[in-house]
This record gives C-alpha cells, sequence and structure tokens, in this order.
C-alpha cells in the first residue's frame, strides 16, 4: 500500500536520518491548490472583513426596531388586561401570561435581543450600543400613535438628552477585556471589588422590591425602574458568562463538569422574571414615552458601570475618557430631571413666549349709529328713562310758610 502525503506551500515538516532530526519548509517548487475547507474558511473571513460592518449596522437597526416595538405591543395587551376587570399587573396580578397581545411583545423583544447579540459579533461595541438608543425614540413615536400617549416639549428635550448622555458615555467607555474560557469568567467573578458590588446592588434592590416599592412604586416612576436596572446588571453578566460557556462547548472543552453555567442560568432565569414582572407594573400605570426612555438610560448606566468594575476596564481609560464618561453620566442625570421633573407641565411650541411676541391687535368695536328713521324707538327709550321704576318710593315735598 502505497500513502501519498501531500505538503503545501510553507509547510513545515520534520526528516528524521538516524539519531537526528531536521526540521525543514517548504518555499517553492509545489502546487498551490488549496483544500475546499481553507477556500471555505477564506470565503466567510473575506464577507466578514467586506461587509462585516454593514451587517452588524442592520442587525443594530433591526434590533432597536423590534425592541421599541415590543414595548408597545405589552402596552396593549395590558390595556386589554384593565379592559377585562382582571387583577392589574401593578397590583400583583398575571392575568398577561393569558395575553396574546402581550406574548407577541415579549417574543419581539426576544427576538431583538438575539438581533442585538448578533450586532455585536460583526460591528464595533462602539457603533452598535448608540443605535441602541434608537429603540426609545421608536417607542416614542409609536406610542404617539398607537397609544395616544403625548410628551410635552420638556419631555421631549429631556429624551433627547438622555439618548445624547447614554451615546457619550457608551463612546468613552473602555474596550471590554476579552474573556475566552469558563475558567477565566470564574476567576472574574470571583474578584472581591465585584463581589462587594454585587452585594450592594443586590442589598439595594431588595430594599427598593419589599421596603420602598410597596409605599412609593405607584406614585414614582424611578421605583420600578430602578429595580429593572439594578436586576439588568445580572441579567447581563449571566448571558456573557453563558455565551462563552457556549462557545467553549462547540470548542470541545469540558465546560459541562463546571459549575457556573448551572449558577449563571439560575441568576438569569430569577432576573429575567424579576426584570418582566417590575416592568409590567411600570407600563401598567405609568406612560409608556416616560417609562422606556428612563430605563434605557437607567439600564445602560448600570450596565457599563458593571461592566467596568468587572474587567477592571477603568485601568486603560484616559484622561479624555474619564471626562466624557462623567459629562455623559451629567448629562444623563439632567435629561431624567426634565423627562421627570416636568411631565405634568402643558408646555408646547405654540405656547412659547416667542410665539406671542407681536400680538395681533384686536379690532376696535364699531361705534353705534342711529339714523333719523329710528326716531321712534329713540324717543320711546327717552320716555322710558324718565318713567320712574317701580321700585322708587315717591318723593314728597313740604312746603312751609
Amino acid at each position: 500500500m502505497t500513502v501519498t502525503t501531500v505538503f503545501y506551500l510553507g509547510s513545515v515538516i520534520s526528516l528524521y536520518c538516524s539519531s537526528q532530526e531536521v526540521l525543514c519548509q517548504i518555499v517553492g517548487g509545489l502546487s498551490h491548490e488549496v483544500p475546499n475547507s481553507t477556500t471555505f474558511d477564506s470565503w466567510q473571513e473575506r464577507i466578514r472583513k467586506n461587509y462585516g460592518f454593514y451587517i452588524g449596522l442592520g442587525l443594530a437597526l433591526v434590533s432597536s426596531f423590534l425592541i421599541g416595538s415590543s414595548v408597545i405591543l405589552k402596552k396593549k395587551g395590558l390595556l386589554r388586561l384593565v379592559a377585562t376587570g382582571a387583577t392589574r399587573a401593578v397590583d400583583g396580578g398575571y392575568g398577561y401570561l393569558k395575553d396574546s397581545m402581550w406574548w407577541a411583545g415579549f417574543l419581539t423583544m426576544a427576538a431583538g435581543e438575539v438581533a442585538n447579540f448578533g450586532a455585536y459579533a460583526f460591528a464595533p461595541a462602539t457603533v452598535v450600543t448608540p443605535l441602541g438608543a434608537l429603540s426609545v425614540l421608536i417607542s416614542a413615536i409609536l406610542s404617539s400613535y398607537f397609544l395616544g400617549e403625548r410628551l410635552n416639549l420638556l419631555g421631549k428635550l429631556g429624551c433627547v438628552i438622555c439618548v445624547a448622555g447614554s451615546t457619550v458615555m457608551v463612546i468613552h467607555a473602555p474596550e471590554e477585556e476579552k474573556i475566552n474560557t469558563v475558567v477565566e469568567m470564574a476567576s472574574k467573578l470571583k474578584d472581591t471589588g465585584f463581589i462587594v458590588f454585587a452585594v450592594l446592588l443586590l442589598v439595594s434592590c431588595l430594599i427598593l422590591i419589599f421596603i420602598v416599592a410597596p409605599r412609593y412604586g405607584q406614585r414614582n416612576i424611578l421605583i420600578y425602574i430602578t429595580i429593572c436596572s439594578v436586576i439588568g446588571a445580572f441579567s447581563v453578566t449571566a448571558v456573557k458568562g453563558l455565551g462563552i460557556t457556549i462557545k467553549n462547548f462547540f470548542q470541545g472543552l469540558p465546560v459541562v463538569r463546571h459549575p457556573l453555567p448551572y449558577i449563571l442560568s439560575l441568576i438569569l432565569a430569577l432576573s429575567l422574571s424579576t426584570q418582566v414582572n417590575f416592568l409590567n407594573r411600570a407600563l401598567d400605570i405609568f406612560n409608556t414615552s416616560l417609562v422606556f426612555p428612563i430605563y434605557y438610560v437607567f439600564f445602560t448606566m448600570v450596565v457599563v458601570t458593571s461592566s467596568a468594575i468587572l474587567f477592571k476596564e477603568w485601568y486603560s481609560m484616559s484622561a479624555v475618557d474619564i471626562v466624557g464618561t462623567l459629562s455623559g453620566f451629567a448629562t444623563i442625570i439632567l435629561g431624567v430631571f426634565m423627562l421627570h421633573a416636568f411631565k405634568d407641565l402643558e408646555v408646547s411650541w405654540a405656547n412659547l413666549p416667542h410665539t406671542h411676541r407681536n400680538p395681533t391687535p384686536s379690532p376696535a368695536p364699531e361705534p353705534t349709529v342711529i339714523r333719523l328713521e329710528d326716531k321712534n324707538v329713540l324717543v320711546d327709550n327717552i320716555e322710558l328713562s324718565s318713567t320712574p321704576s317701580p321700585v322708587e318710593k315717591p318723593r314728597v315735598f313740604i312746603i312751609r310758610s
């Protein structure tokens, strides 16, 4: 039997002669034919290199549209639940789980998150994350058409300021450290700084859920949204860890024996169920055009802070990035304040002061003209005016001589 070995240009082969080993590299004189698998890999790499940015951009836009419209579908489902007289979500009811419109919104949001996850695989995070702010504008536009909700002028300005602040904060955020194995992720999660941060988040979240929310949740929009945002830090961390687990599983690494994937799966299930519960409560009693912008801002802020602490990204931040991050944070606070503080004022473009700078004078009343043929009416009016009123008593004059 003859065994034929094919070597390609650049291959390094080992030759044995008696007790000596010689390494040789093939530099020419061979066929340039490339295997099919290599051609397939190079085709994939070429597509990724030439069109990857546009694929990621398209996925980010689709994700923003799906996530923005999913909030409207959820709100419609909650409104239908109120119309039937069932227990509302804010009162602890779960009747929305039987509503098809709510499930359509939930699945639409899941599809949007999948598209967003795919966008991060093709385009840089500094492009994908700011485009996520489009979902805020989409939800505001759709809520005005399908839900009849209106934002005053200050609310619209606050929404734009929030989106701008989030964009500045993400652009100046440091690049995320690459983690390739479950063991590396576990070592990061065991860091003392992240453990302290996670405990503080968990304690504050429990205080909000069991003490603050029952008293002020139905009056203050920030309570339910803060709970969803704080829990979002745990869900995003769990999703990142599970993504690494799936990648390692297909690479043939023994991730099934590691306890971290099971812990992360439990954390993800608990955090997602809590987020859905309190987000539904916020949507049930507050305006959608207020809930979603504030939720996006708080969620982005908490997740960026969590990632910076988990991966210690502040070590690589320059002074410009630090100033930019703090400026974005201050801008977000200003935008949220405008959204929340002036939500009940009737402020629109029509009642701004400059629109009344030169008001049109009202026309002067025309003088009453009595014509000659109306002399009979004039005489009658004189006689009536000279006639004493029946209420007036007669006057008596006594003349003494």
